[in-house]
C-alpha cells in the first residue's frame, strides 16, 4: 500500500489531499468528530506522506482509539523509529501488543500488522526495553516469534525462532533439526540472515558446497546492516573449502539468485 502511494504522488493527489484535510481535520479543533476511523486514517496516511507528520500522528490516535488497526500499527512503528515523534520503544511497545490481542481472521488485511507486531514484541522481550517496565524474558519472545512465526508464516519470525533452536535459547533445547527446519522456511522466503544461518549451519555438517553457496547468495541480498557478518562467516568458510567447491559453489550461488534456494 505504501509503495502504491508513493507511486501516485502528483500535485493532484496534493490538491484531494488539501480537500481531504477540509472534510477530516480542523486546524482549530484538530480530527472532526463526525469523521469516519477509515477516512481519518486515510488521511493520516495522505499527511504523513506530505510531511505533516503531527497531523498525522493525531489522525493516527483518533483512529487506533476508534479500533482502526493500521493506525495502531502505524503509530508503532513511527515511536519505535522515531519517525515524526520522539522515540519511545515503552510506547511503541504498547501500541504493538494492542494489535498482537486484536483478533483477525487468517488471510485478512490485517494479519499483516498482527504478524509484525508480534515480531516487534520478540524483539523488544529478548533484551528488555531499559527505562520501563519491560524487563528481559526470552521466553515470552519466543512465544511471540513461535505464533508469528507457525501462525502467520513471518519469515522474520521464522528466522528468530530458527536461531534459537540453534542455540538452545528462550526456553527450547537446541536442536539443530528443528533450527535448520525453521531457518530453511525464512530461506525460502528470500530471508538473507535465514540464508547465511543455514547455509553456516550445512557447511559444517558436511554439505560444503551447498552451505557455502547459500551463504555467498545471502551475502549478494543482504541489506547493509547485515552484511559484515554474513560476509566474515562467508570468508571464514570459503578459506576453509577446497578450490574445487569454492567454484561449484560460486556457480550453484548464481544458480539460487536467479531460482531460489528451495530443494
Amino acid at each position: 500500500m505504501l509503495s502504491a502511494f508513493v507511486a501516485c504522488t502528483s500535485f493532484a493527489a496534493v490538491e484531494q489531499a488539501l480537500a481531504f484535510d477540509e472534510k477530516v481535520f480542523d486546524d482549530k479543533t484538530g480530527v472532526r468528530p463526525q469523521s469516519s476511523p477509515w477516512a481519518v486514517f486515510q488521511f493520516g496516511f495522505s499527511a504523513y506522506k506530505s510531511g505533516h507528520k503531527e497531523q498525522a500522528v493525531e489522525a493516527y490516535k483518533y483512529a487506533a482509539e476508534k479500533g482502526q488497526i493500521g493506525a495502531t500499527w502505524k503509530l508503532a512503528r513511527m515511536y519505535a523509529e522515531g519517525d515524526g515523534v520522539a522515540r519511545n520503544d515503552y510506547e511503541a511497545y504498547k501500541f504493538f501488543s494492542e494489535i498482537a490481542n486484536q483478533d483477525v481472521e487468517l488471510g485478512s488485511p490485517e494479519e499483516s500488522y498482527v504478524s509484525d507486531a508480534l515480531v516487534a514484541l520478540g524483539d523488544y522481550l529478548k533484551s528488555g526495553i531499559p527505562g520501563s517496565p519491560v524487563g528481559a524474558d526470552p521466553v515470552a519472545a519466543q512465544e511471540y516469534f513461535m505464533r508469528a512465526a507457525a501462525t502467520y508464516r513471518n519469515p522474520n519470525a521464522q528466522y528468530e525462532m530458527g536461531k534459537m533452536f540453534l542455540n538452545g535459547e528462550g526456553g527450547v533445547k537446541a536442536s539443530a533439526k528443528q533450527a535448520g527446519r525453521w531457518l530453511q522456511l525464512a530461506a525460502e522466503k528470500g530471508h538473507a540472515g535465514a540464508q547465511a544461518t543455514l547455509g553456516n549451519l550445512l557447511f559444517h555438517s558436511g554439505r560444503v558446497v551447498r552451505g557455502l553457496a547459500m551463504m555467498t547468495a545471502a551475502l549478494e541480498r543482504a541489506a547493509p546492516v547485515d552484511q559484515p557478518w554474513i560476509r566474515g562467516m562467508q570468508e571464514e568458510a570459503f578459506a576453509l573449502a577446497p578450490e574445487a567447491d569454492r567454484r561449484t559453489a560460486i556457480a550453484l550461488a548464481d544458480d539460487m539468485l536467479t531460482k531460489g534456494i528451495a530443494q
